[in-house]
């Protein structure tokens, strides 16, 4: 590309002194001829009023001045020669002048100019002035070769221009490359330098911007990939103990408890879908009227299986005047997952999970008889690395995925611990499904 633009930039720069110093040096050797032929005709005038009485009286003539290259010649009105350089046969020129016309014209070597000498308007005789075509040609050639060196010049300008216009615009193309270079090998951090042509800028901005997206959603897929293996751990849990004591009871059929993992392994595969569903932002993210009665019915079974497990219950309440959320299932299951979860982990006693009516939104309440939490908000929803086998990150991820829903998500009393799930009501945006990135609200807390 450097070379095209500098070859361009050159040929341009010949073309536009071709096409006009070629008709300039043209018309400075027009010029030249013309300002010749007028010093000829000059001269000539003034030795034939000098001479004019000469001729006439047939008196010999001296003295004509033959300075410089110019060489004068006398005739008389038979087209004799009487004095002067110049002396040969005839020319077109003396037999114009003899006629009382003014001639000019040129021969192999030199310009011609004849002029006719007279007396009492008769023509007597001609007067005959030359001068060699080198000296024009040693008037017109420095001027040539000045035009010649100017013409060079702009060349050789032409030349530097191209060359430092090619390199601002090349830099910025090679950076843009060697950036895509090392995008595609996956270096997210690559910034693009700005070259101030704001065509090349535009074009590095937007690779800057998908580098930052790409760097983006490789840390979401990431924090989607601890997320998703914390929420399957559970009933990845549940369906081992189940089949552990299968194995202890021997005196049981076990077809029971095979068809219960059955059940379990669906649940896990819905969860996977789920989760995937969300994190790729598809179909089933999208929000909707949802019917938390059905939802909580579909979901109380497993959880009162589990938490039956550890001699606990499980109370579900619904008030009558409720009224539907607005949210993805999906997300929603998610969220009840993981707080029912952590009451049953970390809790003591009877769950209960109420539904009820909020100002402007459907409120969801997890609760158990345990001693409450001692971390304060902000670090008990945060993610850190210690935390893997606390409340950390299963709350953290309920969280982002309540935001994404336009929700909330709190800890609304401490001890006896009290989360909250505010959604909002279907009222609000009945008949209307809001797309959102449920991958940003798994990878950004609030």
């Amino acid at each position: 590309m450097r070379r095209r633009i500098i070859g361009l930039a050159v040929w341009v720069s010949v073309l536009a002194i071709g096409l006009f110093g070629v008709p300039l040096a043209v018309a400075v050797l027009q010029y030249a001829v013309q300002d010749a032929r007028s010093d000829l005709a000059q001269r000539a005038r003034t030795v034939a009023i000098d001479v004019s009485a000469d001729v006439y009286d047939d008196d010999q003539i001296e003295d004509i001045d033959q300075s410089g290259p110019i060489e004068v010649a006398v005739y008389d009105g038979d087209g004799n020669w009487l004095a002067g350089s110049g002396a040969g046969g005839g020319s077109d020129e003396l037999d114009f002048a003899l006629d009382g016309e003014f001639g000019a014209g040129s021969d192999g070597g030199h310009y011609i100019v004849a002029v006719p000498v007279t007396h009492s308007d008769e023509v007597i005789g001609a007067v005959r002035a030359t001068t060699p075509r080198s000296a024009v040609w040693a008037k017109v050639l420095p001027v040539w070769a000045a035009m010649a060196a100017l013409g060079a010049l702009a060349v050789a300008t032409a030349w530097l221009v191209g060359r430092r216009q090619a390199r601002r615009l090349a830099l910025p193309i090679e950076d843009l490359a060697v950036g895509a270079r090392r995008l595609g090998e996956g270096d997210f951090s690559v910034r693009n330098r700005r070259g101030g042509i704001k065509e090349i800028d535009a074009v590095a901005a937007a690779l800057d911007s998908t580098a930052v997206r790409l760097d983006d959603l490789l840390a979401r897929e990431r924090a989607f990939s601890a997320d998703a293996s914390h929420q399957l751990r559970t009933p990845l849990a549940g369906l081992r103990l189940r089949l552990e004591a299968a194995l202890e009871r021997t005196d049981q059929d076990p077809r029971t408890a095979i068809a219960a993992s059955f059940v379990d392994a669906d649940r896990l595969e819905t969860t996977i879908d789920e989760l995937l569903a969300l994190a790729r932002d598809q179909r089933a993210s999208q929000a909707g009227p949802i019917d938390l009665a059905a939802l909580l019915g579909d979901l109380s079974p497993e959880w009162r299986e589990r938490l039956a497990l550890r001699g606990r219950g499980l109370d579900v309440t619904i008030d009558a005047g409720a009224p539907e959320a607005c949210a993805s299932a999906a997300a929603v299951r998610q969220v009840l997952a993981v707080l029912v979860d952590n009451a049953t982990r970390h809790g003591r006693g009877t769950v209960r999970v109420a539904v009820r009516e909020a100002t402007g939104a459907v409120a969801v309440d997890v609760a158990d008889e345990g001693p409450g939490v001692q971390e304060p908000e902000g670090v008990l929803f945060a993610r850190p690395a210690d935390q893997r086998n606390g409340h950390g990150i299963g709350l953290a991820l309920a969280r982002r995925l309540a935001e994404a829903e336009q929700g909330r998500l709190e800890l609304t009393r401490p001890s006896p611990p009290v989360f909250t799930l505010l959604l909002p009501a279907a009222g609000r945006g009945e008949g209307t499904a809001v797309q959102r990135s449920t991958v940003g609200a798994l990878s950004n807390g609030g």
